[in-house]
């Protein structure tokens, strides 16, 4: 499995690794990571993803409208350079805490 969904001790944290190309065929796996958890912070670890598309930016919108929009407490995690500069190009600095 390429997306990895892990749940905190305390319930309260929700950690998706995704591994290798992040791209439309990850969808299916990335939604159900996040689908039926009740969510109050997301941590998104980008280490092991090599390559991230337009729809991989359109998953992370819709996870944070899924974790509460606006007020959605989700962080994209390791990402390499290239990627950061993906995000950063298409703003997602402004909508998610990346690190």
């Amino acid at each position: 499995m390429s997306v990895n969904a892990e749940v905190s001790q305390d319930g309260k944290k929700l950690t998706i690794s995704v591994k290798g190309r992040f791209d439309f065929a990850k969808h299916q796996e990335f939604r159900e990571s996040y689908e039926d958890k009740n969510l109050s912070a997301v941590v998104v670890d980008l280490r092991e993803a090599t390559y991230l598309d337009s729809s991989a930016l359109g998953m992370l919108l819709l996870l944070r409208d899924h974790a509460g929009g606006d007020n959605s407490d989700i962080r994209v995690v390791n990402s390499s350079s290239d990627v950061r500069k993906i995000l950063a190009i298409s703003n997602f600095d402004k909508l998610f805490d990346i690190t």
